[in-house]
């Protein structure tokens, strides 16, 4: 862990971080932003399955409805492409065509341990023939395995499926992401689907700026973390002059914007329902301003990520909807004040993103390790 280069940098404490992040999230008062510019501001939302985009949004923003989103995937405004931590993100048009070309070279090397099964595969005639093919017509994953297969039989199957996602900028079309549509996944490049080409990559320096409005007060391994990226440093170091640095209880240094919000800690934080995968517990090295030690590895299990529940501000919990209900597990018990606020939270949730069924909300054993 990096150390502060100074003892007399500001000391702030876990709740000074999760109250400066929560508004950065727009988690700690909703949002009058419009969905495209919420988008926008939080880098993208992270989205493996097709429902967390919209949860994320309903969570902090205020008026928002799930159609917004919707309308705004099916006019190419907003598009489904890997990019951080490769994974599947839903994105502004303007960052499907500059993220990804910051993030390429964790694409090329995710590619390494694939290696051994591309043997005699030319990556740019690969990325000519799946670009031919999936600008002439969406493929899905297993029809571009079909083609490269015939085209490299001695090849491994997989590996030409991950060279083809590693190599280009494959967006998933329409209608799949749209809310209460489904479709299976279909793919072709950013540039054809968004009609204009790719961006160049962004400077280190912009992204970094960016990240910090979104997800500061932050270190760089916190931002490396996010963009999946290693060899930060130097880009928050021609900006240091520019910046504030902080160090947390661990003696680490943290950066931020001078302008950017640090609400007094003991300011209150209304309990919200997130998603699966929600950027707020996937974008520092430490979580702990987020996710309590006592909690580590409670919203996940292997590779599955479960819905989670905010309570002042802290994972608290676990959420799910049954047939019938929203059955919410508490990691520990809530005073009644506090079940009251969730339940109410609770309410407010079922009434943007599923108003025409009746969910009966319900307090479930508590959750214990």
């Amino acid at each position: 862990m990096t150390k502060s280069r100074t003892t007399k940098a500001p000391l702030l404490d876990i709740r000074a971080l999760n109250r400066a992040t929560l508004e950065r999230q727009l988690l700690l008062r909703r949002s009058a932003l419009a969905p495209l510019d919420a988008v926008a501001h939080l880098l993208g939302l992270q989205a493996q399955n097709v429902q967390p985009p919209y949860y994320a949004l309903a969570a902090r923003l205020d008026g928002f409805q799930p159609q917004q989103l919707s309308a705004l995937m099916a006019g190419r405004e907003v598009a489904r492409i890997v990019t951080l931590r490769s994974t599947l993100h839903t994105h502004t048009a303007d960052d499907c065509l500059a993220l990804r070309p910051f993030v390429q070279p964790a694409r090329y090397r995710e590619l390494g341990q694939f290696r051994a099964g591309l043997t005699g595969v030319d990556l740019n005639v690969l990325a000519a023939v799946v670009r031919a093919s999936v600008e002439d017509e969406p493929r899905t994953m297993a029809q571009l395995r079909q083609a490269l297969s015939a085209r490299w039989p001695d090849a491994d199957p997989q590996a030409l499926a991950v060279a083809a996602r590693c190599t280009l900028p494959l967006v998933q079309v329409t209608p799949r992401g749209l809310w209460g549509r489904s479709g299976q996944v279909a793919l072709t490049t950013a540039e054809h689907w968004l009609g204009r080409p790719a961006a160049k990559a962004p400077e280190p320096e912009s992204v970094v700026l960016r990240y910090l409005a979104a997800f500061g007060p932050a270190s760089v391994k916190d931002m490396q973390t996010w963009a999946g990226l290693t060899r930060l440093r130097d880009a928050f170091e021609r900006l240091r002059p520019r910046l504030l640095t902080f160090q947390d209880a661990s003696g680490a240094e943290l950066f931020d914007l001078p302008g950017a919000p640090r609400p007094d800690p003991d300011t209150p934080a209304p309990p919200r329902f997130l998603a699966e995968f929600d950027n707020l517990l996937l974008s520092h090295a430490d979580r702990t301003r987020v996710v309590p030690p006592a909690y580590r590895g409670r919203h996940w299990r292997g590779n599955q990520a479960y819905r989670t529940l905010l309570v002042d501000g802290f994972l608290a919990g676990l959420w799910k909807l049954e047939a019938d209900a929203l059955v919410i597990e508490p990691f520990a018990e809530l005073p009644r004040s506090r079940r009251d606020e969730v339940a109410a939270e609770g309410e407010r949730m079922l009434r943007v993103l599923h108003p025409d069924t009746p969910y009966d909300i319900r307090f479930g054993t508590v959750v214990r390790p």
